[in-house]
């Protein structure tokens, strides 16, 4: 447990070059109050205390803005730059040396049962406000985007964005030219386009028949 609370520690200064010494991460750091408060939580659900283990998460979601529910499996290593908003749903498995921004979502579609949440594989960077859904897998040395919302299976080694996440980049080889981190589909402005040309097409059939 200690080496692991050390390895917590270790690994927010290999990931953020804005901290500065051990007190300050210790007692500044959001996300690892809340990696602490889970891991906590997460010995007293194995030990099927599940009431006192969910309220140790809600006061941890209260104090960090990070929601982990008690039952996700975390790994070693773990680094939740800025926290807020984070939420990671209870059949979520994380692996080692995962990174992840704030407002990122591990959580389930509302469809499933049993594993309702993703399983991420070692290595794996998601980006600020990433939504991961459903029971489907994250490959090891994955990343994926900021904003991104992935519903399907990513391979190891890839690079996913856009809405729905599509794979641009796998093990160094690019997939696709039309996508990249900055230039997102927008697919509120896709339908809008649709529904102007559908407009369109329908007033010029006005316009003949009133001819």
């Amino acid at each position: 447990m200690l080496k692991t609370l050390r390895n917590d520690i270790d690994v927010v200064f290999e990931q953020d070059p804005a901290a500065r010494n051990k007190l300050e991460v210790i007692f500044s750091y959001s996300g690892l109050h809340a990696i602490w408060g889970h891991r906590f939580a997460h010995f007293l659900w194995k030990k099927r205390m599940f009431f006192l283990a969910r309220l140790i998460s809600q006061i941890s979601r209260f104090i960090t803005g990070v929601e982990i529910h008690p039952g996700a499996v975390i790994g070693q290593r773990l680094f939740i730059d800025h926290g807020m908003g984070v939420v990671i749903g209870e059949t979520c498995e994380i692996g080692d040396n995962v990174t992840i921004y704030q407002g990122v979502t591990l959580g389930g579609t509302g469809k499933e049962k049993g594993k309702r949440h993703p399983t991420i594989e070692d290595n794996v960077l998601i980006a600020s406000g990433a939504k991961v859904l459903g029971s489907m897998t994250i490959g090891k040395n994955s990343r994926v985007g900021a904003g991104s919302v992935v519903l399907k299976e990513v391979p190891p080694n890839s690079t996913v964005v856009g809405i729905p996440g599509r794979i641009v980049m796998q093990d160094g080889v690019k997939i696709s030219r039309d996508l990249d981190h900055i230039n997102l589909p927008d697919p509120v402005a896709d339908k809008l386009k649709e529904l102007e040309e559908e407009i369109k097409h329908l007033q010029e059939e006005m316009e003949k028949l009133k001819q």
